[in-house]
């Protein structure tokens, strides 16, 4: 009998549980016992069925070997022939890992002669997401049965892990259809649901490409893995040799999902970790690869922190193995959790080499403390066939274990209070650092100051401000900072001639920034705030109806969730029929009747009235902007709720992952057998992206978060700019929380929006320099990598200061002068003296 990998984790788990358990687990056939559909474990309450002949053939008789009623589950077939619509449910009550499944025709003694020749199984963990099986090779349908008596039985290869399993027959109408079925396996006692990590990976080797990804993975996959289970809950441990696999007939590396440092700035691979309750959990094991010979290692350390609630715990926990570098076998690294409560984990895994590789991730977790099932127990006698955990019915264990929980929740609870009033000081420390004796000096000005009215229009006031005392302390990270007009007033710049500083002298100067009243700002659906819209353009579009046709729904089919915010998702569909919402304007190279890539930011149901008006507004402004260089809106959906808009999509996805997939021209390339951009592709595409720019310049709107996550590609190297970068979890590292406020890309900001909260379009041809940086690095690192966040902010400290001790970004290495020049220019401390968009796209054109 072959052991898998899980089996042996298996044992390893009930072996702590006591003899008894370990001999039960070995009795039961290591993970393969029937879970009780022919010994009537499985209640009738917990099978359901779309249809049925009669009430002789319901549901409840579809059990494996037995021959109550007429002898099985048949369904009342109707529609039209491949009519996948019928289905036997069952309800396991819990996460269950199931191995093997059975099944069998109606026989009744000999009077009946109805089977499946074949079906399909769908599953699911929470009674909403349902998911298809496929096995190794992709193949949805499964080989059912050739007679009615017989009973068959199918490896699923890969297991399934549910609480809820749909047997489909495919049927054809050639035959009358019956089932009766079984499943077999154990209870899922990691209780894991799900796993969010970063796609797997290519390896060239000899030669040989070896596929690291997780083929078998159930969950949403992009640029990112999320909300599913793969290939590192399979029970499948990847041999020593990565490049072989216990599977036949599969790619070489199949057996693992594996990353290489060169795709994480941090070092660190993230993977989350989904549970389906508050667990009290003990260790962690992780199966790793370490052919070192090859690059390979186990991780050099782990970084786990825990979310027992909503929010995660403060600190976290360190292990670090011991590195081997004389044994090449793979092997299980064990990390201790030190009973740390929690309903989800997030582990960083960092490399010790070039290659990390991982094919199996357990926990191990006391759940005596809690209900096992994800619903009201069964009823009924336990029987000895039945693996689910009993719940110790000892009244002072469960008081001493109550008692233990609450005093762990209560120093949890301290320990946070502590770490946030710490985390506050060292924070106000950083800034009084950055704002140091240099901001001290006597006011003595006359200016012309706004207050703000009850309707937010500015009425001039002037005033007479006299003051021997130091200026206030202004921390950037304080209360000021979403008040840039009382923030302005308080700096010694203002105590200075307009001749010394040729800037921030006139609060009413030509070019809008956000904080004052004639710029509205709208909350964005997916959680950034859309362009900064200039008032009076903003009342222009108040009067006329949206300029975009409404769009079927029906014609829009899901392909993958691009990301998310407080208000609204951003879902990426392929969209038929697009062609006839297209204006006489609008070049869209797309063969007639082909479905075409679209995003669709759709708003939540319950978002509230702001959001909704907003919503509206955005979809307004957005029907405006016409340009070949700016995403463009194509259609709504506004009939019914969700509303959502439809923009354009381009085919290569952002292009920050296009340029990471890409290597420059040269050697590396060439020994990598990677796909290349030249310089001058390079080149084209930011002189598309400072014409965008240009065209939302001359508008006097503001972008605010200009970065190659917002800029999409398409074919021939085609650029539009967009706005929903910040809703991916893929770049949440790219944004910065003040205080838990704002979340802002303070990498790509200018030093006067970081301090003043002012956004202008000067703040983004900062930006620009920035996004031109990471395009000549191919964006294999993050901006100012070498620095934390809060050293990104005091840096922009001594901009301000100007006393020359602030950091530019490096000249990257394929970077020509001209071009690094032009990037230095975009980064000018005087806003006054960086170049126009205009000037930025005559200059590129010019060194073309």
């Amino acid at each position: 009998m072959f052991i898998s990998c899980l089996d042996f984790i298996y044992i390893y788990i009930y072996a702590k549980k006591g003899i008894k358990a370990l001999l039960f687990f070995f009795l039961t056939g290591v993970c393969r016992s029937p879970l009780g559909m022919s010994r009537g474990q499985i209640l009738d309450e917990d099978i359901s069925a779309s249809s049925q002949w009669s009430d002789s053939t319901a549901a409840k008789y579809g059990r494996l070997d037995c021959e109550e009623g007429d002898g099985a589950w048949c369904p009342e077939i109707a529609g039209e022939p491949d009519n996948m619509n019928e289905f036997l449910q069952i309800d396991l009550r819990s996460l269950h890992f199931i191995t093997l499944v059975g099944t069998q025709g109606r026989h009744a003694g000999g009077i009946g002669n109805e089977f499946a020749q074949t079906y399909k199984i769908k599953y699911s963990r929470d009674g909403s997401r349902w998911i298809s099986w496929r096995n190794r090779q992709g193949k949805e349908v499964i080989e059912g049965n050739r007679n009615a008596y017989d009973i068959v039985l199918k490896d699923m290869e890969p297991p399934i892990i549910a609480r809820f399993v749909r047997f489909m027959p495919v049927i054809d109408h050639s035959m009358n259809v019956c089932m009766r079925v079984e499943l077999y396996g154990c209870e899922w006692l990691d209780g894991l649901v799900s796993y969010n990590s970063p796609l797997g990976q290519q390896m060239t080797l000899s030669g040989q490409h070896i596929y690291l990804n997780d083929s078998v993975y159930d969950g949403a996959m992009s640029y990112s893995m999320t909300e599913g289970l793969g290939q590192l809950t399979d029970g499948m441990c990847g041999l020593d040799d990565f490049t072989h696999s216990h599977v036949y007939n599969v790619w070489p590396g199949y057996d693992y999902v594996g990353w290489t440092n060169e795709s994480f700035l941090n070092g660190y691979v993230e993977i989350m970790f989904e549970f389906d309750r508050t667990r009290n959990f003990t260790t962690m094991k992780v199966h790793c690869n370490n052919m070192f010979s090859h690059r390979v290692k186990t991780f050099q350390k782990v970084v786990c922190y825990f979310r027992s609630e909503l929010d995660w715990e403060a600190t976290p926990i360190s292990f670090s193995p011991v590195m081997d570098d004389v044994n090449p076998s793979a092997r299980f690294v064990t990390v201790s959790l030190y009973n740390h409560m929690a309903s989800a984990i997030k582990c960083q895994y960092y490399f010790s080499d070039i290659w990390m590789m991982f094919s199996e991730i357990t926990f191990q977790s006391d759940t005596a403390m809690y209900n096992t099932t994800l619903a009201p127990p069964k009823t009924g006698p336990p029987t000895r066939d039945d693996p689910t955990h009993k719940v110790d019915d000892s009244n002072t264990r469960i008081l001493i274990g109550c008692l233990v929980a609450i005093i762990f929740i209560l120093v949890v609870i301290i320990v946070i209070i502590l770490w946030r009033q710490v985390w506050q000081k060292m924070l106000e420390k950083v800034s009084r650092r950055m704002l140091d004796d240099e901001l001290t000096a006597s006011l003595s000005i006359q200016s012309e100051t706004f207050t703000y009215n009850n309707n937010n229009s500015p009425s001039s006031v002037s005033s007479e401000q006299e003051s021997n005392s130091t200026y206030e302390r202004i921390f950037p990270l304080g209360p000021d900072y979403q008040e840039p007009s009382r923030l302005v007033r308080k700096l010694p710049e203002f105590s200075q001639t307009s001749e010394d500083t040729g800037e921030i002298q006139n609060v009413q100067e030509g070019v809008p920034h956000y904080a004052e009243a004639d710029i509205v700002n709208l909350q964005g659906v997916t959680g950034g705030n859309t362009y900064a819209v200039p008032a009076l353009t903003m009342d222009l579009l108040s009067g006329k109806d949206v300029a975009v046709d409404e769009f079927p729904r029906k014609l829009l089919t899901f392909k993958e969730k691009l990301g998310e915010g407080q208000f609204g998702e951003v879902h990426l569909c392929e969209a038929e029929g697009m062609q006839d919402f297209m204006d006489e304007d609008f070049s869209f190279d797309v063969i007639e009747n082909q479905t075409v890539l679209v995003a669709v930011k759709m708003l939540r149901a319950d978002a509230n009235k702001n959001a909704r008006n907003d919503f509206l507004k955005e979809i307004k402004i957005m029907s405006r902007l016409k340009d070949p260089n700016i995403i463009r809106l194509l259609a709504v959906c506004m009939s019914s709720d969700p509303l959502c808009m439809i923009t354009e999509y381009m085919e290569n996805g952002d292009l920050n992952q296009f340029l990471s997939r890409h290597e420059p021209e040269g050697m590396i390339a060439l020994l990598s057998n990677a796909p290349i951009v030249s310089y001058s592709n390079l080149h084209h595409m930011a002189s598309q992206i400072a014409s965008g720019m240009k065209y939302l310049s001359s508008l006097n709107f503001v972008h605010r978060d200009l970065a190659t996550r917002n800029c999409l590609v398409g074919k021939n190297y085609t650029i539009k700019i967009a706005d929903f970068g910040m809703s991916r979890n893929l770049y949440s590292g790219d944004y910065y929380r003040i205080q838990g406020r704002a979340v802002l890309p303070i990498r790509w900001m200018s030093w006067e929006s970081i301090l003043l909260g002012k956004f202008t379009t000067s703040s983004d041809v900062w930006a620009f320099g920035v996004t031109l940086w990471e395009m000549l690095t191919f964006c294999k690192e993050q901006p100012y990598s070498q620095l934390s966040d809060e050293q990104v902010i005091e840096n922009t400290g001594e901009f301000f200061r100007d006393q020359r001790r602030q950091i530019y970004l490096p000249q990257p290495p394929m970077c020509p002068d001209p071009i690094y020049k032009l990037m230095l220019s975009c980064w000018n401390r005087n806003t006054k003296e960086r170049p126009s968009f205009q000037e930025i796209h005559h200059t590129l054109l010019d060194l073309d």
